[in-house]
C-alpha cells in the first residue's frame, strides 16, 4: 500500500533535516537563468498586485496607506506600469528561452510540445488527477509524477492567458488614443472592466490556490524553495518524482543533473524572501476579502 499523504510529509521531513548542512550531491531541477525569471516575476506581480489593489479599493483605508508608501495614487499608478513592462520582458525572456532550448535540442515543434518533458497536458495528467483523487481518499497508490504535474503545468498556462488578457487589456488602458484609432471608443470602459476584474482574478488564484500547490501540500508544507535553489535532496526526487527518476536512470542521464549544494546562508536568504512573498500574498487576499465584505462600492 501507498504511503499517505501525512506519512510522505514525515519522511520528507525526514530527508530535509537529514540533509541539512550536508555535502551529498541534489538533483539540479531548474536553471539559473528559470530561477532568475520566477524571482523578478515574482517582485513584478507582487508591486503589480500591491499598487493595482490599491487603485481599485482606493475607498478603503488599506490602500490610501499603500498609496503614501508608493508617494500617492499616482505614483503607485507609474510603479504599476512599470512593473507591468518587467513583467512582458520577463515573458518575452521565457519564450525566447523556450526557442534557444529548442534549437539547442534540435526537436521540432511536435516534439516540443508532445514530448513527455513537454508543458503541455496529455492522457498521463488525466489519469494522475483521477489517481491522485483515489489516493488523496485512501483508495489507491500515490501516482508516479514526472518531470511535471497536471497542477503545475495549469498554473504554467494561467500566465498565458493572464499575459494575453491582462496585458492586452493593460496596455489599452496605457495609450487609449493610440488603440482608439483601431477600436471604438465604448471598447475603453470594456477593457477597463476585463482589466480590473481580470487581475482580481489572478491576484486571488496566484496568492490562494497556487500558493497552496506549491506550498501548501502536506508533504511540502510549510515552504518549497526548489523554484529558488533549484536542487533537491535525491531521496526527495525519488519520491517526488518518481517516474522522472525513473527514466533518468535508464537514459543514464542521472549523474549530469547531480550538483553541490548550496551553503546554509543562501537557503536562510532564499527562505527569507520565500516567507517575505507569503506574507505579502497572504495579506493581499485578507484585504481584498475585507474590501468585498465590508466596504465594496
Amino acid at each position: 500500500m501507498a504511503d499517505t499523504p501525512k506519512e510522505i510529509y514525515f519522511k520528507k521531513k525526514e530527508i530535509a533535516e537529514d540533509s541539512d548542512g550536508s555535502k551529498e550531491l541534489q538533483v539540479q531541477r531548474f536553471s539559473r537563468l528559470n530561477r532568475l525569471l520566477h524571482i523578478i516575476m515574482i517582485i513584478s506581480f507582487i508591486n503589480l498586485a500591491l499598487t493595482g489593489m490599491s487603485l481599485k479599493f482606493s475607498y478603503t483605508g488599506w490602500a490610501v496607506f499603500l498609496s503614501h508608501l508608493f508617494g500617492g495614487f499616482e505614483s503607485a499608478g507609474w510603479i504599476h506600469r512599470f512593473s507591468a513592462v518587467i513583467m512582458i520582458l520577463v515573458f518575452t525572456m521565457h519564450i525566447i528561452d523556450i526557442l534557444r532550448q529548442k534549437k539547442k535540442e534540435k526537436k521540432s515543434w511536435i516534439m516540443m510540445v508532445f514530448d513527455t518533458d513537454s508543458m503541455m497536458f496529455n492522457k498521463k495528467d488525466l489519469h494522475d488527477l483521477i489517481d491522485s483523487i483515489k489516493w488523496f481518499l485512501g483508495k489507491g497508490e500515490r501516482p508516479e509524477y514526472g518531470r511535471w504535474t497536471y497542477w503545475e503545468k495549469f498554473d504554467y498556462f494561467a500566465v498565458f492567458w493572464g499575459m494575453i488578457v491582462i496585458g492586452s487589456t493593460g496596455l489599452t488602458l496605457w495609450f487609449p488614443e493610440f488603440f482608439t484609432q483601431f477600436i471604438p471608443g465604448w471598447a475603453i470602459n470594456v477593457a477597463t472592466i476585463i482589466h480590473s476584474d481580470e487581475a482580481l482574478l489572478a491576484v486571488g488564484f496566484i496568492f490562494t490556490i497556487h500558493f497552496f500547490n506549491t506550498h501548501m501540500r502536506p508533504e511540502k508544507f510549510p515552504m518549497d524553495i526548489v523554484i529558488f535553489s533549484g536542487r533537491y535532496p535525491l531521496e526527495e526526487f525519488k519520491m517526488d518524482r518518481p517516474e522522472e527518476y525513473r527514466q533518468l536512470v535508464e537514459r543514464g542521464e542521472l549523474e549530469k543533473y547531480m550538483v553541490e549544494p548550496y551553503p546554509s546562508i543562501v537557503l536562510r536568504t532564499i527562505k527569507l524572501f520565500g516567507w517575505a512573498a507569503l506574507c505579502i500574498g497572504f495579506s493581499i487576499v485578507i484585504w481584498i476579502i475585507y474590501a468585498m465584505i465590508f466596504a465594496y462600492k
